[in-house]
């Protein structure tokens, strides 16, 4: 198997050995090279022999000296040097088989595989692996795997992803254990389902696995307008995540004691439906569960917090800004920048709550906010000198909005200066103000 070279990346070890796009690699070390996990594992050393075939045909072996975790500075074809894994389950809470149709292709691909939870940090549900690519992960020491659970009884399991290879996660996990593999576990959070005693089930159940699986985080399930002919679920009140809540205290504070760690997280998701302030730094175990929403905004508002602390009140500015929010970070954002209109009484931030008509009033979360909402909410308003947009609304490598609104049409149709602001709490400091001006 031979990965082609799409890209040799300026001033790399690559461009330096004189690799060029459409040279392809055939081994490192006289071991072919399967998949980016094999690259990445053969690619240790400081002494590595690559075979190579070039665009013309001609084999070369090339001796390479580099540092011990240096890179080579190569992008193949195949990102993954092979084809991602598709998941094989139909996930009751899926959020993808709740999107309409019409949306771009990429949004409808269900992924679930190990590289992308390696290397991304994706969860996986285990259900499409062979016993070799356990043995893989275990013989490439591939740390940490983060694991999408939802429950630990293996009917219930089965239920909820309605796949038979569902109740194969026990010993899989203990395989993982046994191997000395790091772990995060997820669980998605449905009414009624995998909640009350089953949820302390899987949290018990899992807490065996420690210290080699490191954290639990528990998110309520998504669930937008359209889910006709799909599994009836119920969404979360505001009681329903203080039972939750109040539910996974004492299994926190035994944690704390017998472990040192909490073990199990929340979402921040369940603390604004209860209406409860966040918990502070400490609880969040050093932000393990951090990808998954897990004291996302403590840790926003406590980076804003120190940003603040060091702006100089006496250097004014001024500016009329407005700025964009889904309701869940509302309250957060308001107060943010409020704090920021003290220091600076000139500045006014006028934060704008969007409505998601497009998935539904249920989702709440800014990152699933379309430009055809913000748009139709925010037309004819005086939104003062710029408009500021939070970046995870946009894709990751494009200008383009969840519903293909490129950002650039935004500013245009409503004939303002469009800003992206970037999420984290000092770096959105420092955007709100590089828009205003010194006085």
């Amino acid at each position: 198997m031979k990965q082609v070279i799409k890209e040799v990346r300026p001033e790399s070890i690559g461009e330096e050995m004189g690799f060029e796009p459409g040279d392809a690699i055939l081994s490192i070390n006289g071991q072919t090279i399967e998949d980016v996990l094999d690259y990445y594992y053969f690619l240790e050393g400081t002494e590595i022999r690559v075979e190579v075939e070039t665009l013309d045909g001609e084999l070369v072996t090339l001796e390479i000296e580099k540092d011990e975790d240096e890179d080579l500075g190569l992008v193949f074809e195949e990102e993954f040097m092979g084809k991602y894994r598709h998941c094989a389950n139909k996930c009751i809470f899926c959020f993808i088989d709740q999107l309409p149709k019409g949306m771009r292709s990429t949004l409808y691909f269900k992924d679930d595989d190990s590289r992308l939870s390696f290397l991304s940090g994706n969860y996986i549900t285990m259900t499409n692996m062979s016993e070799a690519d356990l043995d893989k992960i275990i013989r490439y020491h591939m740390s940490p795997i983060n694991v999408s659970v939802h429950a630990t009884d293996p009917e219930l399991r089965v239920k909820m992803l309605k796949n038979p290879r569902a109740s194969e996660l026990m010993p899989r996990l203990r395989k993982l254990k046994e191997g000395g593999i790091t772990m995060n576990a997820q669980i998605v959070l449905c009414k009624g389902i995998n909640d009350g005693p089953q949820l302390e089930r899987s949290i018990t159940e899992l807490a065996a696995f420690y210290p080699e699986l490191r954290s639990v985080g528990v998110v309520p399930v998504g669930l937008t307008r359209f889910r006709e002919g799909l599994e009836p679920l119920e969404k979360f009140t505001k009681e329903d995540a203080c039972v939750v809540i109040d539910q996974m205290k004492p299994f926190q504070d035994r944690f704390l004691k017998d472990m040192g760690t909490r073990f199990v997280h929340l979402s921040d998701e369940f603390y604004i439906k209860a209406e409860r302030e966040l918990p502070t730094e400490e609880y969040y175990d050093g932000y393990v569960q951090i990808e998954n929403g897990v004291g996302m905004m403590r840790l926003f508002l406590d980076e804003a917090e120190e940003a603040l602390k060091s702006l100089d009140p006496g250097r004014q500015r001024k500016g009329h800004l407005s700025l964009v929010t889904g309701k869940a970070a509302s309250g957060l954002i308001k107060d943010v920048c409020r704090r920021l209109e003290e220091i600076y009484p000139q500045v006014q931030v006028d934060v704008h709550v969007i409505v998601n008509h497009f998935f539904g009033e249920d989702i709440t979360v800014t990152g699933l906010l379309t430009g055809r909402d913000i748009l139709e909410q925010l037309r004819g308003l005086d939104l003062g000198s710029a408009l500021l947009l939070p970046g995870n609304l946009l894709k990751a490598d494009e200008d383009i909005l969840l519903d293909d609104t490129p950002l650039a049409d935004i500013g245009i149709s409503l004939q303002i200066p469009v800003h992206v602001v970037k999420c984290s709490g000092a770096d959105f400091i420092r955007d709100i103000i590089s828009c205003t001006e010194e006085i």
